[in-house]
């Protein structure tokens, strides 16, 4: 589970916009990009190139 203070401050690295975090996924989830950045060991992996892309149906059940 990560911390609720990290949680809160962090950003993502492509729009710099807020992140949903998915606790079963283990992901952090930019809407705005579709993209689902992983988080491994309690710590979330920020890179782009890291991510992957969500489709349309996956975004929806974040909204």
């Amino acid at each position: 589970m990560l911390d609720q203070k990290l949680l809160s401050i962090l950003a993502c690295p492509v729009c710099k916009g807020d992140l949903q975090y998915d606790q079963a996924a283990k992901e952090l989830i930019c809407l705005a990009d579709a993209m689902a950045f992983p988080v491994k060991d309690d710590v979330p992996v920020m890179l782009s190139n890291e991510a992957r892309e969500m489709s349309l149906q996956e975004t929806e059940k974040y909204r």
